[in-house]
């Protein structure tokens, strides 16, 4: 009867340590939305956080190859969250959250996401005495916002030739309604953005 229960008690042990060495499988395809394909010669690296903690400890990455598809296999440790994050020059990174609670262990869990190549506009304000106009308020109307390099989105005043360089998204539009002061000229301005390049946008008040 004893040896019976040291038997039992080994096995549980056994099939306890297994759960514990088991594997996730995280896996998917990054999406190029600019140009409408897969995201190739990105880099994804995989990160897990400590339940508790706010450390980023690394776990493995890769390049992304031709077809967009990743795939990480992972213990399953106790962990609060893993990060997910991709990165590939004059694209907008991706930082993706994943919770612990959120992975299975019964089949792979699929995660697909996109980004978007970057964009530059130059908006050139031009005050011109002869032209009429000595003070011009403008409202940015559609761009990239909430991102590092982007002009915020709201209302603007100015009265002095300027120019401001805003991040967008590579073939999207820019554009902001504007009001010139004097000769009561109003209307809005608008460019599409080309990708990893500047596109300048003028107006002369």
């Amino acid at each position: 009867m004893k040896h019976a229960f040291i038997l039992i008690f080994l096995v549980i042990i056994f099939f306890s340590c297994e759960k514990g060495k088991a594997n996730f499988v995280l896996k998917g395809t990054i999406s190029d939305v600019t140009f409408s394909k897969k995201l190739d010669g990105a880099t994804i690296s995989l990160y897990q956080i400590i339940v508790g903690t706010s450390e980023e400890i690394f776990v493995a990455s890769q390049t992304i190859g031709s077809d967009g598809n990743y795939s990480f296999t992972f213990p399953r440790d106790n962990m609060e969250k893993y990060i997910l994050r991709i990165t590939k020059e004059n694209y907008f990174p991706l930082d993706q959250t994943i919770y612990f609670s959120s992975l299975s262990l019964n089949a792979d869990n699929i995660r697909d996401y996109s980004t978007t190549a970057k964009a530059w506009v130059k908006l050139n304000f031009i005050n011109d005495p002869n032209f009429g106009g000595n003070q011009l308020e403008y409202t940015i109307q559609q761009g990239k916002e909430n991102v590092d390099g982007s002009c915020q989105h709201g209302t603007y005043t100015i009265n002095t030739s300027t120019s401001y360089y805003c991040i967008n998204d590579g073939n999207q539009l820019y554009s902001y309604l504007y009001f010139a002061f004097g000769p009561n000229d109003t209307g809005v301005k608008s460019v599409i953005t080309t990708p990893f390049d500047t596109t300048e946008l003028t107006l002369t008040y």
